[in-house]
């Protein structure tokens, strides 16, 4: 739960553009009050994970000091306690992006759910002639394991081309695609985590719904930034990941509709995923435990809690909007630069910008920026297909978050000025 100290300040941290609540907000996480290679730290690699406010490390601290136990197994009290805080996390994920409690499994995360599906759910509903619709822009976590199946299964992983830097896909491919009879399934991101595109996920999800295909939303980088709910999108199964929404790493959630999670082999076997052995069978418990077995990640699942308490307190659509107005500021600085390349949209972008510049080998500009204390990302960003294509071999990328500031980013750009002159003198 969110603790005291951040309730009282509820009021004061509603204007994420007011510098005086914007300090109020950067002081809940301590760790961007320090100095890295002899400069305050700033951070601009959030996409790839989230720093993590006083109320989380809090409520994490306080369940190994008070209640550490295991969940569901126990009559003692604090095994009690401990179902009570992991049972309790199910139910606020479910609140948060308005599923029902029962449609909430407890993940690693994105990966963890997105493999959770392609093998609970692939293995028993394809087969040969029939396809997985993914998109060009996805991440290799939403690429990778349908490969995998696909091979298993003897389907075919197709791809709705992206047609230029903008991330514009091919709409008329797309509708061909979920029209032809052959797609079982259509797995998609809400956010590139490279282009910073926002995908119409509702319209998706109601064309892939009138052609009878499941649909899966990989929301790894939307459900710590903005409204979202499970319903309003018509998903079937949608997939979060706690460290990169201010909670812990190791914790994530998928959910799934009732129905299709009810139709579905166990993912994994063992303890808490029965509801009987015998030395000859077994029998599954009622889902989502179905498809936790082993000991959860309980203190990972109340950390979660905390930062949804948290983010609901910020408010999601504040978050969004800040988002959008950093991203907007950091492109039309970027683009003062010489001989830049920026991916993704001029506008409606989500918090990240990825951008390569002429003369300035991605590695070395990200190794000389951290050396000005600031965080980015060079790389390929777990976009190797989609860079390939682009003709790119890495990018530099800087992403936002709610704690960050315009004046972060224009100190960014001052150390890029200066590490240009360097690396093209």
């Amino acid at each position: 739960m969110v603790s005291d100290l951040t309730i009282s300040e509820s009021s004061n941290t509603k204007r994420l553009n007011d510098p005086v609540e914007m300090e109020k907000v950067r002081n809940q996480f301590p760790i961007l009050n320090q100095i890295v290679n002899k400069r305050p730290l700033i951070y601009f690699d959030n996409a790839a994970t989230t720093q993590k406010p006083i109320c989380v490390l809090e409520s994490i601290e306080s369940y190994y000091k008070k209640d550490n136990s295991n969940v569901h197994r126990g009559i003692h009290t604090l095994s009690q306690r401990a179902t009570d805080g992991y049972e309790g996390a199910r139910a606020r994920t479910a609140e948060y992006i308005g599923a029902q409690t029962n449609e909430i499994v407890f993940t690693r995360g994105t990966t963890e759910a997105i493999n959770l599906v392609a093998n609970a759910w692939g293995l028993d509903n394809l087969g040969p002639g029939d396809e997985i619709l993914l998109t060009e822009m996805e991440h290799h976590s939403n690429m990778v394991p349908w490969q995998l199946i696909a091979k298993r299964t003897g389907s075919k992983v197709v791809y709705v081309p992206v047609c230029n830097d903008q991330g514009e896909i091919d709409e008329s491919f797309l509708r061909q695609a979920l029209t032809s009879g052959r797609v079982k399934i259509f797995s998609f991101t809400y956010i590139s985590n490279t282009l910073g595109v926002v995908n119409p996920v509702a319209q998706w999800c109601e064309l892939a719904r009138q052609n009878g295909v499941i649909s899966f939303v990989d929301a790894a980088q939307a459900c710590g930034h903005r409204p979202m709910n499970v319903q309003e999108i018509g998903c079937d199964f949608l997939a979060m990941s706690g460290h990169k929404m201010a909670a812990p790493t190791g914790i994530g959630a998928l959910f799934g509709r009732a129905d299709v999670l009810e139709s579905m082999s166990p993912y994994q076997g063992g303890g808490e995923m029965i509801s009987e052995v015998t030395f000859e069978e077994s029998y599954w418990n009622v889902v989502p435990h179905k498809f936790e077995a082993g000991t959860p990640n309980i203190a990972g699942a109340i950390g979660l809690a905390a930062a949804m308490d948290y983010l609901d307190d910020i408010g999601r659509d504040q978050i969004a909007e800040h988002d959008a107005t950093l991203a907007a500021y950091a492109y039309d600085q970027l683009k003062r630069l010489d001989d830049i390349r920026i991916l993704g949209p001029a506008t409606g972008r989500a918090g990240v910008v990825s951008f390569s510049l002429k003369g300035a080998p991605t590695q070395d500009l990200i190794t000389l920026a951290d050396q000005r204390g600031i965080a980015l990302r060079g790389g390929h960003h777990c976009n190797q297909p989609l860079m390939r294509k682009l003709g790119l071999d890495a990018t530099a990328r800087a992403s936002f978050y709610l704690y960050n500031t315009t004046e972060e980013i224009d100190r960014m750009m001052v150390e890029l000025r200066d590490i240009l002159d360097f690396l093209r003198s």
